[in-house]
Formats: structure tokens, sequence, C-alpha cells
């Protein structure tokens, strides 16, 4: 399973999407698109719910693999 930040820079550079356009695209604010591209699900901002549905449509990704990308990783226990 990708990571929200991988799948996210991977995804834009292959479609050709900077934050900005992304933002235009989806109604997510700019600032937001970059905390999920630079820190994904373990940085301090968390999605919202319309959020993954948004950039999936506008990424032409399976919901799902937005959805699995945004859960925060579970440390580990031991």
């Amino acid at each position: 399973m990708a990571e929200l930040s991988q799948l996210l820079q991977q995804t834009m550079r292959r479609r050709r999407l900077n934050a900005q356009a992304l933002a235009d695209r989806t109604g997510i604010r700019t600032p937001r698109i970059r905390v999920f591209t630079e820190d994904g699900a373990r940085g301090p901002v968390r999605s919202t719910e319309a959020e993954p549905a948004e950039l999936a449509e506008a990424l032409a990704l399976p919901l799902r693999d937005i959805q699995e990308a945004a859960r925060p990783a579970v440390p580990a226990l031991g």
C-alpha cells in the first residue's frame, strides 16, 4: 500500500499537476494539498471525510487507493 504523500506526488507528477492546479480541481485549499504531499497521513493535518473522494476524482484514482493511503500508520506493538 502506498503512503499518501508518495501516491499524491507520483500521480501529480504523471498528470503534470502542481498543488495549485490540484486545489483548483478539488476545492481543497492549496496549503492542505501541500501538507498532504509533504507529510502524507503522518502529518499534523488529517483529511476530512470528503477530501479523499475529491482527490480520487481529480486524479482519476480509485477511491479505495486514496482512502488506504490516507489512513495513518498504526505503530507496531512490542
